[in-house]
């Protein structure tokens, strides 16, 4: 099993190329089932896209990688098109259950597996499977798979949900495409990755309009089955890297992506102490010395990313004072605090909250991964302990970093793979 070495305590400085977003990629790929003819770019070309194209062709898709322009051609004939989503393509990747709702929509049944991906929590499917029964789905659950059927097609409705979930509304904005009628989803997740979806959904003839966590999806009888898009920046991805910068840059600038979605990150940093100089496509991230404590929640677009909570935590090490932060999203979202204080940070958890003790010295130590963002979290605290860390099952790293190790050592950065 692979391993990261990192050798601490170096001041980094260059540039790093932010990829596409992974969250975005995911439900725009499972929007294909919709269409015939798609040209996607700015792929980020991690684990999670290669598990999820695997699915697409085992449903029936033919999927081109042009991996020099992170570009893929996706071709759907309708011919032996398979409306199972098997376990072992589903297990490791949450997003998998999205097919569910573009399976229903144009093949009137699913079978799909019930989803994997990271062990923080329960995140259970119900709020997916709330809105497609309001469309008129017969749904059951049985030997762990969801078997769904729309003998004569959904209808549009009028879903308010109960709690927000990105999830869901991406996998109730696919089943709306092909619904008949009008539908209206309230209390919505509004995050930039759904936006991106409904622009792509958009551009295959969608009727969608947006109000504050309100969607309108009405019928739409000019549907169009080729299109070409551009996936959005990864914003967790430029939030990784802006605090790594925040930790150990000499001058970094992230490219690449648009300052303006991810001002409460810009924001929450710039009340820590961290000196930031905005470009229209870029932030540059100056020597950062007596950094603050700082309070704060994550919460749903436009609050504070849960995905970029462990990352916080790590700068939080080094900021002087006595620092929370209250996980308001997932429960069981703090498995990266013991490996943290393994490397000398002096964290506690109670219940959803992190009280994190700072400054204090880190030291290099054998760490496991045990998450995505946990473990990209103990790459950042690596780069700013004294002497070798060693992080264990990178292969969660792999599911949502593109080239993470070339893009810190563009920046000098002593890491390496074995």
């Amino acid at each position: 099993m692979q391993k990261l070495i990192i050798k601490g305590k170096r001041y980094l400085s260059g540039k790093i190329l932010i990829s596409g977003s992974k969250n975005a990629t995911l439900p725009i790929l499972a929007a294909c089932i919709l269409s015939n003819n798609i040209k996607l770019q700015n792929i980020p070309l991690v684990k999670d896209i290669f598990t999820m194209i695997e699915l697409l062709e085992f449903i029936g898709l033919k999927v081109k990688i042009l991996k020099k322009q992170n570009t893929l051609k996706i071709l759907n004939n309708g011919k032996k098109i398979n409306t199972l989503a098997p376990y072992k393509l589903v297990k490791t990747m949450r997003a998998g259950v999205l097919v569910l709702g573009s399976l229903l929509t144009k093949y009137k049944k699913a079978k799909v597996s019930l989803p994997g991906g990271c062990a923080i929590g329960t995140r259970p499917v119900n709020l997916h499977l709330f809105a497609l029964k309001k469309m008129g789905a017969k749904i059951k659950i049985k030997n762990g798979y969801i078997i769904a059927e729309a003998k004569k097609g959904l209808k549009g409705s009028t879903i308010k949900f109960p709690s927000i979930s990105v999830g869901a509304t991406e996998n109730a904005l696919l089943a709306a495409f092909n619904a008949e009628g009008k539908t209206t989803l309230k209390n919505c997740a509004i995050e930039p990755e759904i936006k991106d979806l409904i622009s792509f959904l958009i551009k295959l003839g969608a009727n969608i309009k947006c109000s504050g966590r309100t969607i309108i999806i009405n019928e739409s009888i000019n549907k169009k089955l080729k299109a070409n898009h551009e996936v959005m920046f990864d914003r967790i991805e430029a939030g990784t890297y802006l605090i790594a910068s925040a930790l150990v840059g000499k001058r970094i600038t992230i490219d690449r992506i648009n300052p303006r979605i991810i001002e409460t990150e810009i924001n929450i940093l710039k009340k820590i102490g961290v000196k930031i100089k905005k470009n229209k496509s870029s932030i540059t991230i100056l020597n950062n010395k007596n950094l603050k404590k700082v309070n704060i929640s994550t919460k749903p677009y436009p609050g504070f990313p849960t995905d970029l909570q462990a990352q916080l935590m790590v700068l939080l090490t080094q900021a002087e004072g006595t620092s929370k932060i209250k996980e308001d999203i997932f429960e069981n979202r703090f498995m990266h605090v013991p490996e943290l204080n393994r490397m000398g940070a002096k964290i506690e958890t109670i219940n959803k909250i992190a009280i994190i003790n700072g400054p204090t010295r880190l030291t290099g130590a054998e760490v496991m991964a045990t998450d995505l963002r946990a473990s990209v979290s103990l790459v950042l605290a690596g780069l700013v302990a004294e002497n070798r860390t060693i992080i264990n099952r990178i292969y969660h790293l792999d599911r949502g970093y593109e080239n993470l190790e070339r893009k810190l050592k563009n920046c000098k950065a002593k890491i390496k793979r074995i």
